[in-house]
């Protein structure tokens, strides 16, 4: 059973390395495809475009980890912080009021806005469990972008998921007010 310390002092170790904590299991995640990364990397850019500016909150990428509450307390009293899992979306939103000031550190927060990029070797099925997990935990908005599909897909806790592709629009009013993005624009050009 390792903790985030142990976690730690692997990444000191192996700074090349990405890893999570999950359920006291360390996880190393390979690298993302070509594709998957460049989606990231714009989705980042155009978040932060309109989020820098208006100060509305904090823009991170996937090497951003999120100490997150537990689901459950063990025998009535709340797990050590040491036992909880720290997990890295691809991409997340944090609202200013509720991160007034960056850490040098992973922070004790669940994000308003996670993002996973289904790449290659990725599976549907964990993707969508991790967004649940983030959602029960007080996540506002899980988006799930899948590049072989060509579809975003848009979750809130409790409302059935909403598929978005080609020239749909995203927006998120709850966290974002005036913000939209087409879904294609996210998709990699082809120069010619």
């Amino acid at each position: 059973m390792f903790t985030i310390t142990d976690l730690e002092q692997l990444q000191a170790e192996h700074p090349e390395w990405q890893m999570e904590l999950v359920d006291g299991n360390i996880l190393v995640m390979g690298p993302s495809d070509f594709v998957s990364e460049e989606i990231g990397a714009e989705l980042i850019r155009l978040l932060g475009n309109w989020v820098r500016p208006r100060k509305l909150g904090r823009v991170t990428g996937s090497s951003a980890g999120f100490i997150l509450p537990t689901l459950e307390t063990e025998n009535g009293k709340e797990t050590d912080s040491e036992k909880r899992n720290l997990r890295a979306p691809d991409v997340s939103f944090v609202r200013a009021d509720r991160l007034k000031k960056s850490q040098r550190d992973f922070v004790e927060l669940v994000p308003d806005l996670m993002v996973e990029i289904k790449s290659k070797s990725d599976r549907i099925k964990p993707l969508v469990e991790k967004i649940q997990l983030f959602l029960e935990l007080g996540c506002t908005v899980g988006i799930l972008i899948d590049p072989d599909k060509l579809t975003l897909t848009v979750y809130r806790l409790n409302q059935e998921p909403m598929a978005l592709q080609d020239n749909e629009k995203l927006t998120l009013p709850e966290l974002l007010p005036g913000w939209e993005l087409t879904v294609s624009e996210l998709w990699p050009p082809v120069f010619e």
